[in-house]
Order: C-alpha cells, then sequence, then structure tokens
C-alpha cells in the first residue's frame, strides 16, 4: 500500500486487507487507502494482529467495505507482539507472536476462501 499508493484494485475479485492494529483499529494508512481506492461490489477479506483480546478492530475497514457493497468472506486473527505505550516499559506483551502455527492457520484460512 505505501509502496503503491495509487493502486488501482478494480481489476480484482477478491481483496484482502491486513493490518496490525493500533489505538483499536486497523492502520490509518490502510483505512484512508480503501477508502479512497476500493471498488464497488467486491469481495473482501482480513488479516490482522493485536496484541490485547478486545472486539471491534474492523468497525472502520468494514463500514468503508458496506459503504462500497462490499461481501465479506471472512477475517483471521492472531496475537501479535505489542510494544506500544505502556507496554513498551514492560518489554511488551504477546512476544513470541504470531507463532509459526498461527501464522499457518492464516496461510489456511485463506486458502480455503
Amino acid at each position: 500500500m505505501t509502496e503503491q499508493p495509487d493502486a488501482d484494485l478494480t481489476s480484482f475479485d477478491r481483496i484482502g486487507f491486513a493490518s496490525g492494529i493500533y489505538f483499536s483499529s486497523v492502520a490509518k494508512l490502510l483505512l484512508s487507502f480503501a477508502d479512497v481506492h476500493l471498488p464497488e461490489n467486491k469481495d473482501v477479506f482480513y488479516i490482522y494482529t493485536y496484541g490485547a483480546p478486545v472486539s471491534g478492530f474492523l468497525k472502520g475497514i468494514r463500514e468503508i467495505a458496506e459503504k462500497k457493497h462490499c461481501r465479506e468472506l471472512g477475517a483471521y486473527h492472531c496475537l501479535g507482539f505489542d510494544t506500544f505505550g505502556p507496554f513498551k516499559l514492560v518489554g511488551g506483551i504477546a512476544k513470541g507472536h504470531p507463532t509459526e502455527e498461527e501464522i499457518a492457520g492464516a496461510t489456511k484460512f485463506y486458502r480455503e476462501l
């Protein structure tokens, strides 16, 4: 996305968005990109990592996809190493994540879409 900020996604039938979670949301840059470049009526899926298990992480990206009449195929998530804010003081949380097993889970999720 940052290497192709003006990518044309119209020729793709299925579009995936992957991000770590920042301030309880996917990356703001990803939201801005999707808002401008996600074509209407596409199949979309999400993959994300998070430091602490809280719900609602996909709210912003889902709103963009819904506004563009996209169909959600599913989402895969797992723990991800997090050193934000006070977590940095203790060396981070969810150390060692994602694990090889979690990465294999993401691969399996994608292949089964």
